[in-house]
């Protein structure tokens, strides 16, 4: 580069500290909003193009910053309008996106590492092992090259919702996915309202009291089984931190917020956890908990052993739940003819981790 020097991406960069880095270089701190709502408003990458900003600043901006969003390998659209992006990532590795447009909503799922260290056996994405945490301008950077491709404006928003449900535990990359949260609510970024934005998490519980202290987005948990013993072997993380522990989290994490509740997510497979019986469990751990529960037919991916349970039997396990007063609601299957849905997204991932050492090595917060 003509500067000898790395140039700053600014879309990682958030409204604070993009006002102190304009009035470092000697700049009036209104330029800091000039620049977001060009990046985040009407999603431009050309400083040039930049026409309420000086000349000789927009000069100096293209010497020494960018706003460089992930590179697109791969865009698919499915029959029934979902849209998948795969996104290249330095090294090699790449992650995937998508977008799930249902009436007036649209619902982005965005990653939030390359791979994930967790390996919950149902997941296609645990298969391709971790190789590391997404930065800031990774992250909010899914959102804007989507926006952009959905030809998303300020005055019609696409992108109503956004989820952190893709490739990830984002509560192991903790402070960049909150930098990135904080760009998606800002008003000079995407001005996007807590409620509209859902973090799911394996059940990282010092994690979780952590969040509470920093943002009020909505919860979900990824649960899938109503007992230790039979979580233990679908979502190994509960060994560290049982079923109780995450549901007084849980509770926490919603205390004094009138009429908020807590996304249980229960992903149904064949004969493992979609029985009556754990039916009934789910029901009794719930009892005292603010909770939704979203059921979740499993998604099938090649070299997974587990089967789709019939219509029958995932009919009749939401039913004994809405039967006890519990809200459970049953999740379309979206972009499976694209591997878009929930538990087909692998990306491309070099694995840095040794399997046998992660759980050994997660972070207990703080």
């Amino acid at each position: 580069m003509d500067t000898g020097h790395e140039k700053v991406n600014l879309l990682g960069m958030g409204n604070e500290a993009l006002r102190q880095w304009v009035v470092d270089l000697g700049e009036k701190p209104f330029r800091a909003q000039q620049l977001m709502k060009w990046m985040f408003h009407r999603l431009e990458s050309d400083f040039s193009a930049m026409t309420d900003i000086s000349k000789a600043f927009r000069a100096r901006l293209a010497a020494i910053a960018e706003i460089q969003p992930p590179e697109v390998l791969l865009e698919k659209d499915s029959a029934d309008g979902t849209r998948k992006w795969v996104m290249a990532m330095p090294g090699g590795s790449a992650i995937e996106t998508v977008f799930i447009p249902e009436g007036k909503r649209g619902t982005l799922c965005i990653s939030s590492q390359i791979g994930c260290g967790l390996n919950c056996t149902f997941c296609s994405t645990a298969r391709q092992g971790f190789n590391r945490n997404l930065t800031t301008a990774e992250i909010i950077g899914q959102v804007w090259v989507a926006a952009r491709s959905l030809g998303q404006t300020p005055d019609q928003r696409r992108i109503t919702n956004v989820v952190f449900m893709g490739m990830g535990e984002p509560l192991l990359n903790f402070d960049h996915v909150m930098q990135a949260v904080s760009l998606m609510r800002d008003d000079f970024g995407f001005g996007l309202a807590g409620k509209r934005i859902t973090l799911s998490t394996a059940g990282m519980v010092p994690m979780i009291d952590r969040m509470r202290e920093v943002t009020d987005i909505s919860l979900a948990v990824s649960l899938h089984a109503p007992n230790d013993a039979l979580r233990d072997q679908l979502v190994p993380l509960n060994k560290r931190y049982p079923i109780a522990e995450l549901m007084a989290a849980c509770k926490r994490y919603v205390a004094g917020r009138r009429g908020e509740r807590v996304t249980m997510e229960y992903t149904l497979i064949e004969g493992v956890n979609d029985q009556p019986e754990h039916a009934r469990a789910l029901i009794r751990l719930l009892a005292n908990v603010p909770s939704k529960v979203n059921l979740i037919p499993f998604n099938p991916f090649p070299g997974s052993d587990f089967k789709r349970p019939s219509e029958e039997s995932i009919r009749r396990f939401q039913t004994l739940l809405l039967n006890h007063d519990k809200v459970a609601t049953l999740r379309k299957t979206r972009g499976d003819d694209i591997d878009a849905a929930c538990g087909q997204l692998v990306g491309q991932v070099a694995d840095r981790t040794r399997r046998s050492q992660k759980l050994k090595t997660l972070p207990l917060g703080g």
